[in-house]
């Protein structure tokens, strides 16, 4: 399975470290936990995330996939790559602004198919490595990344090819 490193890492990092929980406001669900359900009709828009502790002269980029897809039984097309967000500058608060940077891959919500579990959605928090072309990763004039290059999605290649660092936070939340 494609990212597999970076998904095991950022479970671990989360299980035995609470510290490193990254935070989550999804639609009206304040500070998700690890784990929780969300209806999927609660999930349509990017999170709002934050995170304590940053250096706010630094930029940073969220990740997020679906690690159940189709189903949590057979996931033959996962992950599935859900948002790509660099540019996130930090608060002095703690808030995370995902807004100021162009996406290189646009915020879907969560849309398992009929009958399926509930499907994982996670969110890493990393560092934005100093040389980052958006451009270069990003689809031509804000388009909206297509469904093709989502599917199958190899974190663990896409973080070697442009020097990303650790994940410094991560959550995930349930939804179907």
């Amino acid at each position: 399975m494609h990212s597999e490193a970076h998904i095991q890492t950022a479970l671990t990092l989360i299980e035995n470290d609470e510290s490193k929980v990254l935070g989550l406001n999804v639609g009206q669900h304040k500070d998700v936990r690890p784990g929780q359900y969300i209806p999927r009709a609660d999930a349509q828009s990017p999170p709002e995330l934050f995170f304590t502790g940053l250096d706010s002269s630094k930029t940073y980029l969220i990740v997020s996939l679906d690690i159940d897809a189709p189903f949590p039984s057979f996931k033959i097309l996962g992950p599935i790559l859900h948002w790509i967000q660099p540019g996130v500058k930090v608060a002095d608060s703690g808030s995370l602004d995902t807004s100021a940077a162009p996406f290189v891959a646009n915020y879907i919500g969560p849309a398992p198919p009929p009958g399926s579990a509930p499907h994982r959605y996670i969110f890493f928090l990393l560092e934005e490595p100093a040389n980052f072309d958006v451009a270069a990763h990003a689809p031509p004039n804000g388009q909206k990344l297509s469904n093709w290059y989502r599917m199958r999605y190899d974190l663990d290649a896409w973080a070697k090819k442009v020097n990303l660092g650790p994940v410094l936070a991560f959550n995930y939340f349930m939804s179907n």
